[in-house]
């Protein structure tokens, strides 16, 4: 009777350990949010492919500090591009970060037209920081941190490019896109 009494304590034990696992596994998961997050933003975004609608909401044509509009990387031309930037400065400066308000639209010329192919996450980076212990984080990926002195005369900032309505073979949240160009 001991054997089996052990026996079944162990059995008991090893199912104990495996919903243990499960469970963090699942709360992991949504504790990042991935899936519902991003189809949180891409149905809150999806609105914004008519680039009508985005200048109607707010957003508006990001230049760089040269003028250029359609962001690529020129020296490392199999890096692709991001494309066409269109900010909305309230939402850059607010400190702030919401999945279904994303702070730039990125849009990819085609054939003389701009298509919606990512959003973007912007935080300045001492608004952020004055509330927040580490960088901030969206569908489980950490945000890049770009230092001030950068093209666009920002302060530094922390950003998360999410290309949700264009593949992207270097990663979803990768900043530049091979499959984009600006010509």
């Amino acid at each position: 009777m001991k054997g089996r009494a052990r026996s079944l304590t162990v059995v008991g034990a090893v199912f104990a350990a495996a919903i243990c696992v499960a469970g963090l596994a699942a709360v992991a998961s949504a504790g990042s949010g991935s899936a519902s997050a991003r189809a949180d933003a891409t149905k809150a975004t999806a609105k914004f492919r008519d680039l009508g609608v985005a200048e109607q909401a707010g957003y508006g044509l990001l230049k760089d500090k040269k003028g250029i509009a359609c962001i690529a990387m020129d020296s490392m031309p199999a890096m692709g591009a991001m494309g066409v930037h269109y900010a909305k400065a309230a939402l850059v400066g607010d400190g702030k970060l919401k999945v279904t308000t994303p702070e730039a639209l990125v849009y990819q010329p085609v054939d003389g037209k701009l298509k919606l192919a990512a959003v973007e996450y912007v935080v300045i980076k001492s608004a952020w920081d004055a509330h927040h212990a580490s960088a901030p984080s969206l569908f489980g990926q950490k945000f890049n941190f770009t230092p001030a002195g950068n093209r666009f005369g920002l302060p530094a900032y922390y950003s998360l490019h999410a290309w949700f309505f264009k593949s992207n073979p270097a990663g979803t949240f990768a900043m530049w896109n091979p499959k984009v160009s600006c010509k």
